[in-house]
């Protein structure tokens, strides 16, 4: 049931509940040191109990292996085994060779079944399972898709809760859409669009990474928040990379460091403006935190947007040079100029929770939790063959770069490479969010989380460089009602 209450998206009206309910599971675990019997059943509380943090070892599934120590192949028969199984690895932590190689081991057999019964219903299902797990993806998001495999197969509480979550999307849809309509007139209103004609003009899909980071529906004002400093993510991203000059970016970067009006002067006429939205969004956002929290953010947004900025300038001058970095060079610089750090210090701060100058202290200096997302963006967007949509700058890559350094390496190996370090760093987000206790509040582990799951809709470009699921997951959630 909890299984299903989260796919259906609407875990969030049950947490009470569903925390004592594993608080017993892993009390029993705890007791008797067993997670059940049938491999459907093991790995699904082994999930459940990793995503609410209480650390099971993966050594439960040591059953499942033959004398030989690999999976046994007798589990082929077991396909809801074999896809709780491949959910559960996806919560792996480094040195876990054993949920790696169930993934690999789940991965190849599902395939192999999949096209051994085309026209079995469970098909879709199988896919789905496989290419949006559940640990790596967004869960309203992807709910739509579990309605349909949903009804009939889970017992007597399933039409209640399919209609529950069929009037509670429709619901939460009536809000992001009042959520947009506000979005639309702030920028309409601070007329960005207007006086940078290169700038992209995007608000809908700045809107998306807001509603992906922060799904709670109650978050609605901190969302429209949000969406303001994505969308200067954006803008001062085209200023260095598509319009500004070297020596404009240059002096830029110097006054964002400064945080100093006095500094415009030097600046031409579309920075002045830029700059001015800056100041002033940030303030605003300040004043608003001061006052719900008590707490006034305004040196740490300051201090990322001039971590942004300086970023940005090191890869203008490797451009301006035709310098070609290091690939461990560009990837640590390429980190902070991703931009996620921007977006989770205003999440942290407008969430409100635990905020002390301690955790003030290490969200500033972006540790693992922040990295870890803006990895795993950095490394999908160099994945992708197709540049950002309107972009007509350079981008650089983190597979260039390492084939430059590897003269004997071909792109499907630096591609994999990547891929891996992508995988690395899950395993080192799942670490920080579901296994090390930290100091950071339980929202924001799960907006950092969050971030990294949206990473895919944002950067799977098709050949005519647009974004297909990233269109058709805005075009469902927003705009398309569930029957009931």
């Amino acid at each position: 049931m909890i299984n299903a209450i989260q796919r259906l998206g609407i875990d969030y009206h049950f947490e009470e509940d569903i925390d004592a309910i594993l608080k017993g599971q892993y009390a029993k675990y705890i007791a008797h040191g067993d997670c059940g019997q049938n491999l459907h059943e093991v790995a699904l509380r082994f999930r459940l109990l990793r995503q609410r943090g209480y650390y099971v070892p993966a050594d439960v599934f040591n059953k499942f292996k033959d004398r030989e120590g690999k999976f046994d192949k007798e589990l082929g028969k077991d396909i809801n085994g074999l896809m709780s199984l491949f959910e559960a690895s996806q919560l792996s932590i480094e040195r876990e060779g054993i949920l790696d190689e169930a993934g690999i081991f789940c991965e190849q057999l599902l395939n192999a079944w999949q096209i051994r019964h085309l026209d079995d219903n469970q098909v879709s299902v199988v896919g789905n399972t496989l290419r949006n797990p559940y640990h790596k993806s967004l869960a309203r998001f992807m709910a739509k898709k579990f309605f349909g495999n949903f009804t009939g197969r889970n017992g007597w509480y399933s039409n209640d809760l399919h209609h529950l979550a069929k009037m509670d999307f429709n619901m939460v849809q009536s809000i992001h859409q009042k959520e947009i309509v506000q979005i639309s007139k702030w920028w309409t209103d601070v007329g960005l669009a207007q006086d940078l004609k290169f700038a992209r003009d995007q608000p809908l899909k700045w809107y998306i990474v807001s509603m992906a980071c922060l799904t709670d529906p109650v978050l609605s004002e901190e969302r429209v928040e949000l969406t303001k400093p994505i969308s200067l993510i954006y803008i001062i991203d085209d200023i260095f990379d598509v319009h500004g000059t070297l020596e404009e970016v240059t002096l830029f970067t110097a006054a964002i460091n400064k945080w100093d009006l006095a500094a415009l002067e030097e600046l031409p006429e579309y920075m002045k403006i830029c700059f001015k939205v800056l100041t002033g969004i940030t303030d605003e956002i300040s004043h608003k935190i001061y006052q719900r929290h008590g707490w006034n953010p305004v040196d740490s947004l300051r201090k990322t947007w001039a971590s942004l900025c300086n970023a940005f300038l090191v890869e203008a001058q490797w451009f301006s040079s035709g310098q070609s970095p290091k690939a461990a060079e560009y990837l640590k610089n390429a980190v902070v100029s991703s931009g996620v750090h921007v977006v989770l210090i205003h999440i942290f701060f407008l969430l409100g929770h635990g905020v002390t100058k301690e955790t003030v202290h290490i969200v500033d200096n972006v540790p693992e939790i922040i990295s870890s997302p803006a990895t795993i963006l950095r490394l999908w967007d160099d994945l992708g063959s197709a540049m950002d949509e309107s972009q007509d700058g350079q981008d650089g890559s983190y597979i260039d770069y390492y084939m430059n350094e590897h003269k004997d390496s071909t792109v499907k190996e630096a591609r994999e490479k990547v891929i891996d370090m992508i995988s690395d760093s899950w395993k080192c987000l799942n670490k920080e969010c579901l296994i090390s206790p930290n100091q950071l509040p339980t929202k924001f582990n799960e907006a950092c989380l969050n971030m990294a799951r949206v990473v895919p809709l944002l950067y799977s470009y098709d050949d005519n460089h647009d974004l297909p699921s990233l269109e058709e997951h805005m075009k469902s959630m927003l705009y398309q009602s569930v029957h009931m």
